[in-house]
């Protein structure tokens, strides 16, 4: 007789015993899976539906499954933007006794996507430096807290939009590593080059299928993530020096890393002897200062990007109304019960999965600019969201339940086979 199956939870989910853990995930019945697009992984990868939401499977051995279920929960605890681990299934055999692979079960993350699904024909310039952009801020974020990745690519990320941009999600934490300590240079500096030549990679691979539009050059937008990842970082953690009357500049460093969506804990400020130089150095940053505004405020939980332009709204409604010095609070809550809500609970319900509800109210804002600069006069929002609801959104795909393009379930080749398997010349590893 089989042993029994071992499950690992944080939370009582008694819907998992009602997978079929005794089959090879690669045989699970179609009523089980859940159709979502899949990046490129080594490990079998599979959605399956469960309790009312989607978790995605990865077989795996047991050591890695449990490693990374702890990895991903010690991010979350860190506030770092990653996969929510579910369970670690253990101890599984076939009805007749064979062993399988043991499993790590982690939620899928609503409207968010692989790279490969962004752009079911091409991806165009723009779209490929967001990615990176994003990648880079997210990479940033896990420096900090002293995470060294060890795998950095567009396949190990899942990205949501975010009012015009993207926001990068961790999704393999396999090879990564914490340090208490922080990380050295030499270790950023590795995890930036692996960044750099595993993009180019992914960007080569998708021109040789034809989804990347000519112009396109792979490894100057993977060389992209190097610069903004610089950038970043001098900003969040380098020490600035100005002379003693120059004090207004400690209000200017703050702002600054606010506009990048960083907080920061604390600022260490010091004066030479003399008193003629002033030193400032933020100690902890953290990222989120609009999304945490907004939710304080009004209790929509939105990316960066999009609390920053719902803010820009909410700020625009108390200037309209005259209300620059009323309570905050109260303000915020007649902006969101007289021009969010009923913006939202306006939209068709059947369109109202095709994207994030602070995402569809962005893009909004964004069609009424573009009627009032065609059209030359001031459009009403109800006037605006007639037509972004009929010219825009009913042509969108749904983001919540996106099944295409489809992808199969790739295996990629084993460190040990990469390193039996010399590249051959003209390759695109010759040309990063």
């Amino acid at each position: 007789m089989p042993a029994s199956l071992n499950i690992t939870a944080a939370k009582v989910e008694p819907a998992l015993l009602d997978l079929p853990w005794s089959a090879p995930l690669d045989s699970w019945p179609d009523e089980t899976i859940a159709a979502l697009p899949k990046g490129i992984s080594r490990h079998l990868v599979r959605f399956a539906n469960l309790s009312g939401y989607v978790v995605a499977i990865k077989e795996t051995n047991e050591e890695m499954a449990r490693r990374e279920y702890e990895m991903l929960r010690t991010l979350q605890r860190l506030d770092i933007p990653c996969v929510e681990p579910v369970a670690v299934i253990t101890n599984r055999h076939t009805e007749d006794g064979a062993v399988l692979q043991s499993a790590l079960v982690t939620r899928h993350l609503k409207f968010s996507m692989p790279y490969r699904a962004l752009y079911s024909r091409s991806m165009r310039p723009d779209t490929a430096v967001r990615l990176v952009d994003a990648l880079a801020v997210l990479m940033v974020r896990l420096h900090i807290v002293g995470f060294f990745w060890g795998d950095v690519s567009l396949s190990n990320t899942l990205f949501r939009r975010d009012a015009g941009a993207f926001a990068a999600y961790l999704v393999d934490a396999e090879t990564g590593q914490l340090y208490q300590g922080g990380l050295s240079n030499g270790q950023r500096e590795n995890d930036l080059e692996i960044a750099r030549v595993n993009i180019a990679g992914e960007l080569f691979d998708l021109e040789a299928g034809g989804r990347l539009e000519e112009g396109i050059d792979p490894v100057e937008v993977s060389n992209g993530i190097v610069e903004q990842y610089r950038m970043l970082w001098k900003e969040l953690t380098s020490a600035e020096t100005f002379a003693s009357n120059e004090r207004w500049r400690i209000s200017q460093r703050v702002e600054r890393l606010n506009r990048l969506g960083f907080d920061i804990e604390e600022l260490a400020i010091k004066t030479d002897e003399g008193g003629t130089t002033v030193r400032i150095q933020p100690k902890v940053v953290d990222a989120g200062h609009h999304s945490r505004r907004l939710l304080r405020l009004t209790g929509l939980d939105a990316g960066e990007n999009q609390a920053r332009r719902l803010l820009n709204d909410h700020d625009s409604f108390a200037a309209r109304r005259g209300l620059e010095d009323a309570d905050e609070e109260q303000v915020a809550h007649q902006w969101l019960s007289t021009v969010f809500e009923p913006v939202i609970r306006s939209i068709p319900r059947e369109l109202r999965g095709k994207l994030e509800a602070a995402e569809m109210f962005h893009q909004l804002l964004d069609h009424r600019w573009y009627l009032s600069q065609d059209q030359n006069r001031d459009i009403p929002l109800a006037e605006a969201l007639t037509s972004y609801v009929d010219n825009v959104l009913r042509h969108r795909r749904d983001e919540a339940t996106i099944i295409e393009p489809p992808t199969g379930a790739i295996t990629l080749p084993t460190a040990a086979q990469l390193e039996e398997d010399e590249p051959q010349p003209g390759s695109w590893r010759d040309k990063v």
